[in-house]
């Protein structure tokens, strides 16, 4: 069966590699239906996406004859995915704003389907907080995001905005739809980094968590065809395509974003979420002769809270173990303890293990411990999400 993408192509000087990125899709036999901006057609033409796609290129919301053909309503819900590529600080805005005063936003606004967005402007522009706002509201509303990557713009500037490449964006399409893989139709949630507890408005308590392994595990269920809900504290790394990344900086923040994602069939905690919490003091401590007393409260146990049994308890809950020491014994009495599926224990007692590149990874479930070798956190991601895939087969 043919997999249907609609394309919006905003304006920007990189709309040129939608014609790249169609290419791509028709290649793997994608049916591709495309709709041109005002904007996007100073930079593309509707003969040459007419070319690439053989179909229609729809520009117009008041055309009649368009409408007679297929109304705006059906071409909104007629695909499997839309995608905007690339996507303009304007036609974010307008979607964050839920403006509907062309086609294309009209379409955004009526569509039923998943939409993925690849945006593409001047540094300045992509950095600038309202661009910034607009993107974490979409993000929560499910948009999904192909980051823009780092580099030299056709305006001169060097930083993040530029268009990602074609075949990155197509392989978030392919993730996106993800209709034949093992977990197509399984919604996954995942924490990922540490949290920050302040201790008062300019201080707070972290830890080393660099949040990789969380954030590959959510690719790598993504690329099976999983539904994936990020829930990521705070991290140098970039939103991973195809999936919807919610931000947070507090365990309480964060148990608010999982608990408000749920139902879930499967739930990943790679989270190196803090144990305590401080009352914060409302102004900043000042340095003086005895040093300041820190009052420490529990905070909520994310992982116990998803184990304990429930309608919305997921059907495989699965924590991680980060230990110096006995890590068999210490992963096998947290697994008891707090009533989930798995512990995925790593050893961090080493220099520069957390936050680095590899694990080697202790898998204790119900049925015992199985060692795996020192790898690299992808591959460590991937063997997961498999063995996730086979309890879902």
């Amino acid at each position: 069966m043919t997999r249907r993408i609609l394309l919006i192509v905003s304006g920007g000087i990189a709309a040129y590699k939608s014609l790249e990125l169609v290419r791509l899709l028709t290649k793997a036999d994608y049916g591709v239906t495309a709709v041109l901006t005002r904007a996007g057609a100073e930079f593309v033409t509707p003969l040459s996406l007419q070319a690439l796609t053989g179909a229609k290129v729809y520009e117009d919301l008041f055309s009649l004859t368009d409408e007679s053909e297929m109304g705006h309503i059906e071409l909104s819900r007629a695909a499997d995915l839309v995608v905007v590529a690339p996507a303009s600080a304007d036609i974010l805005a307008k979607m964050a704003a839920g403006l509907a005063n062309d086609l294309a936003t009209t379409l955004l606004l009526a569509t039923d389907k998943r939409v993925l967005v690849a945006p593409a402007m001047n540094v300045r522009m992509w950095q600038h907080a309202a661009t910034q706002a607009n993107m974490k509201l979409l993000a929560a509303r499910g948009v999904l995001v192909v980051p823009p990557e780092e580099g030299p713009m056709a305006c001169g500037e060097f930083g993040p905005g530029r268009l990602a490449e074609p075949p990155v964006i197509f392989a978030a399409i392919e993730s996106a739809l993800g209709q034949a893989g093992p977990l197509a139709g399984r919604h996954a949630i995942v924490t990922s980094g540490p949290t920050h507890e302040p201790i008062d408005p300019v201080r707070y308590i972290a830890n080393r968590s660099s949040g990789k392994q969380g954030h590959a595990i959510a690719s790598s269920l993504a690329a099976l065809g999983a539904r994936v809900t990020l829930v990521s504290g705070p991290v140098n790394l970039p939103d991973p395509p195809a999936v919807t990344t919610v931000h947070v900086e507090t365990a309480a923040e964060m148990l608010a974003s999982v608990e408000a994602a749920l139902p879930a069939d499967i739930a990943v905690c790679a989270a190196a979420v803090g144990d305590w919490r401080v009352e914060a003091a409302a102004q900043k401590l000042k340095k003086g002769a005895q040093a300041p007393t820190l009052h420490l409260s529990e905070n909520p146990d994310i992982l116990a809270r998803l184990s304990a049994p429930g309608p919305q308890r997921p059907r495989l809950v699965v924590g991680f173990a980060a230990e110096t020491e006995n890590l068999e014994a210490y992963a096998k009495a947290k697994r008891a303890r707090k009533q989930c599926d798995w512990i995925v224990a790593n050893n961090v007692g080493g220099t520069g293990i957390m936050g680095g590149e590899s694990n080697e990874i202790l898998l204790v479930t119900e049925a015992g411990a199985e060692a795996w070798q020192l790898m690299d956190k992808r591959a460590v991601a991937d063997k997961l999400a498999q063995k996730i895939a086979q309890v879902f087969s």
